[in-house]
């Protein structure tokens, strides 16, 4: 069965992107997700390799579009939730679908297009939020950088209906970077 997961890196004062949305704190650090992968298990190419589907928010998407040549997720469908046309990546093995229904419309869906993978919510803190307040979400999954920001993009828009999750996981990572596992637990 797929599960849900809201995989991000986030400063260690609880944003993932500063107020403009750039991410310059997390592209400048030190250590990158390379030496994360190197670290002791843990990583993105990791878990990547165990997603089927992605979804994410415009600002995401078009950060995304502006900031990389090419797009980073090829072979794997990614649902855009906006209510604006965007414009399509080009490139081989591109499937983006912009979509602007609410979470419980589409997500039976989205299930479907990972297959037996797990489904990743890209971000940002507005499209984790509308997952959580539909109990989608089975785990979070947070790259802590030791950046203060001050300010910015939080990791979610609002208090998430009930409790506290419950810790799977933790790594530290030799470049300072500590990866948390969360279980959403669901009342």
């Amino acid at each position: 069965m797929s599960a849900v997961r809201y995989y991000c890196a986030m400063s260690l004062d609880g944003f993932i992107a500063e107020s403009d949305d750039t991410l310059d704190w997390l592209r400048t650090y030190e250590g990158t997700y390379d030496a994360v992968e190197a670290g002791n298990g843990g990583g993105y190419e990791r878990f990547y390799e165990q997603v089927g589907a992605l979804v994410m928010g415009s600002v995401t998407y078009e950060w995304i579009l502006g900031e990389l040549q090419d797009w980073p997720y090829p072979g794997k469908p990614a649902w855009v939730l906006s209510s604006r046309q965007l414009p399509l990546p080009e490139g081989q093995d591109v499937d983006v679908r912009i979509v602007g229904a609410p979470v419980p419309e589409l997500f039976d869906q989205m299930l479907v297009t990972a297959g037996d993978r797990d489904l990743w919510v890209v971000g940002g803190g507005n499209v984790a939020s509308q997952f959580a307040d539909h109990g989608v979400i089975d785990r979070v999954e947070v790259t802590v950088v030791p950046v203060v920001l001050g300010s910015g993009k939080p990791l979610f828009d609002r208090r998430l209906p009930g409790g506290p999750m419950q810790l799977m996981d933790i790594r530290a990572t030799p470049t300072g970077m500590v990866e948390l596992c969360y279980e959403v637990v669901r009342r």
